[in-house]
């Protein structure tokens, strides 16, 4: 019972946060403070009040729209917060209290952002990936994997520049934006060399079925842009919470 009802208030705190992270996810594109001013309505720009920031309820009750101006409320505000409130409550569920679910809150925290930003605008932002670089090497430092940490780093970022350099060469053109390859150093500094590299296999993987899927079914050409850090973000916690299985697995059928 003690378990439901922890797992239920992770799920409150994760809303809570997906709130906030709203506001990043709006503002940080824009260059506006993500302190000040108070929230309000982009339409109107009326100051909220508590009652219209209740995560989630406050979205069901209003029926998606300001309750000052009737405008409609994007659909990402309640999905990032159930989102990242949903992800709050199977973690604890799975790992209860630990390192590991300290780690994967605070990486979820910063790639739900990154997510939205980049799908919304095809924008990293710097102030997330760069101090999340740090982050996630004091994380493997902190579990007594600081090595790997660096490894990891440097070879997902650096796969990634690399793509980007050999594009930049031979195409003419960027193979991928900057703030995908500074994301990648964030990532690798969490995962670990093995894990980056499974990780970079996904992203790929899961990104160029998409694409295929956006060409045939939307008729776009491959100059289509398409933003790559959802498919980082993507393949990245897919490896960190089943990567070890999945490799494990590969082998097994693999080397039978």
């Amino acid at each position: 019972m003690l378990k439901i009802i922890l797992t239920f208030w992770f799920f409150l705190l994760g809303s809570a946060v997906g709130s906030f992270l709203n506001v990043v996810i709006y503002r940080l594109p824009r260059r506006e403070s993500i302190i000040f001013p108070p929230s309000h309505c982009p339409s109107c720009g009326h100051k909220l009040s508590a009652k219209d920031l209740i995560p989630i309820l406050s979205y069901i009750l209003l029926k998606g729209r300001c309750r000052y101006c009737g405008a409609r409320i994007s659909w990402r505000y309640p999905a990032v917060e159930f989102i990242t409130g949903i992800s709050y409550a199977i973690l604890f569920w799975i790992y209860g209290f630990s390192l590991f679910i300290f780690k994967s809150l605070i990486l979820i925290s910063m790639l739900i952002p990154i997510f939205f930003i980049d799908l919304e605008n095809m924008l990293i932002p710097d102030v997330i990936s760069i101090p999340g670089i740090v982050v996630g090497l004091l994380f493997s430092f902190w579990e007594g994997n600081l090595v790997q940490g660096v490894l990891g780093s440097l070879i997902f970022g650096g796969i990634l520049l690399l793509i980007y350099v050999v594009a930049l060469l031979i195409l003419k053109e960027e193979g991928m934006g900057q703030g995908d390859i500074k994301l990648g150093f964030m990532l690798g500094s969490f995962l670990g060399l093995k894990l980056s590299l499974f990780a970079i296999f996904l992203s790929y993987l899961i990104g160029g079925i998409f694409s295929i899927f956006v060409i045939v079914l939307r008729s776009k050409n491959l100059k289509t842009a398409i933003p790559f850090g959802p498919f980082l973000i993507t393949g990245a916690l897919i490896s960190l919470f089943w990567g070890e299985v999945l490799i494990k697995l590969y082998l097994s059928l693999v080397f039978r």
